[in-house]
């Protein structure tokens, strides 16, 4: 990525992922999978493969616990579909997160490669390492006419997701998104949640992502996605620019009392936070302060529930996780020295 345009991009595109959906060709799919010794081969044999080549994580969800399986999904590394499949299912994770293969989902891989900010060739050719490296000893699943077989029909074709994370807060706040979607929609595309089909946009994010995957190229899916995201970051910051002039004052104040509540408060509820994070956000954004959003960014996934027990080193009461986000969050804060 050019510096242009990582300064394009820069407080709008949080991370970029590319998953691909892949089958098997002498297994049954996992929804026809009866046999747990025949899982367990899948897993041994994708494990085997990677783990040649790298080092990674190797977690039977029949195994974990169910606060392991909710700090890995808050962390968006397996699915809830992974979890509920626990008999046969498992995951293997790269020791710095950016690669998660989920086996045994609804197919057999669910492969994923993130990374932070919009590139879609880089992560597309890292995904693709992946997949060569598991195809080269066991065959997929493929069709010459539908491409690779898949669960689902939407999934048929390439069976490739490419997904960018955007914080759109002007956009937003202005009631544009209900414009923009229909307008995705027509181009093949979704918008979805933080956490995918069904989730709410907590925190002002929103996945853009391709809907089709059949009768269309990798390369086609790679351009359409990013021109689509491309047009929503500079539809974005023209908003959060006529935002500031337009709110001036009144956004300063907003942004500075989230700050002040975000560094002095005793206990804070999960929905209450992510709103005003998404106001500290905004001030970087527009320039009220000067700080680095990722870090901002990192500091609401280490804040969700499930990572906050994590942290402790033991559940907590829904109030404890409270006192404990407000208590951390605020020195987090402070460490970061936003400067205005």
């Amino acid at each position: 990525m050019t510096a242009e345009r990582e300064e394009i991009f820069k407080n709008v595109a949080v991370s970029t992922r590319m998953r691909l959906a892949r089958n098997f060709a002498d297994y049954p799919f996992p929804n026809r999978l009866k046999d747990e010794r025949a899982a367990r081969e899948i897993v041994r044999l994708i494990a085997a493969e990677l783990n040649y080549r790298d080092t990674f994580d190797l977690y039977f969800m029949n195994n974990i616990s169910e606060e392991k399986a909710a700090f890995l999904k808050e962390r968006y590394l397996i699915s809830q579909d992974l979890i509920e499949n626990r008999r046969i299912s498992a995951a293997l994770i790269s020791r710095d997160e950016s690669i998660s293969v989920m086996i045994n989902e609804e197919d057999h891989i669910r492969a994923q490669y993130f990374m932070r900010g919009c590139d879609l060739e880089r992560v597309y050719e890292r995904i693709s390492g992946i997949d060569d490296i598991i195809s080269e000893s066991i065959p997929f699943a493929y069709d010459e006419e539908f491409g690779y077989l898949t669960a689902c029909p939407t999934n048929l074709g390439t069976g490739l997701r490419a997904s960018v994370m955007l914080f759109l807060p002007a956009l937003t706040r202005r009631n544009l998104m209900r414009g923009i979607s229909p307008e995705l929609s027509r181009l093949g595309l979704t918008v979805r949640g933080a956490f995918g089909e069904g989730s709410g946009t907590e925190g002002e994010l929103y996945q853009i992502s391709n809907e089709v995957t059949l009768g269309i190229s990798e390369a086609e899916i790679l351009s359409v996605v990013d021109r689509a995201v491309s047009t929503v970051v500079e539809f974005e910051k023209r908003e959060r620019e006529r935002m500031k002039a337009e709110e001036g004052v009144a956004l300063k104040d907003k942004v500075f009392r989230a700050y002040g509540v975000l560094t002095n408060c005793m206990k804070i509820e999960r929905n209450e936070f992510m709103r005003l994070m998404a106001d500290v956000k905004l001030g970087v954004a527009v320039g009220f302060f000067q700080g680095n959003t990722a870090e901002l960014d990192d500091l609401i996934v280490a804040m969700r529930p499930a990572n906050i027990n994590r942290l402790n080193g033991a559940p907590l009461s829904q109030e404890e996780c409270d006192i404990y986000r407000a208590e951390y969050a605020g020195k987090a804060l402070r460490s970061m020295e936003l400067k205005t």
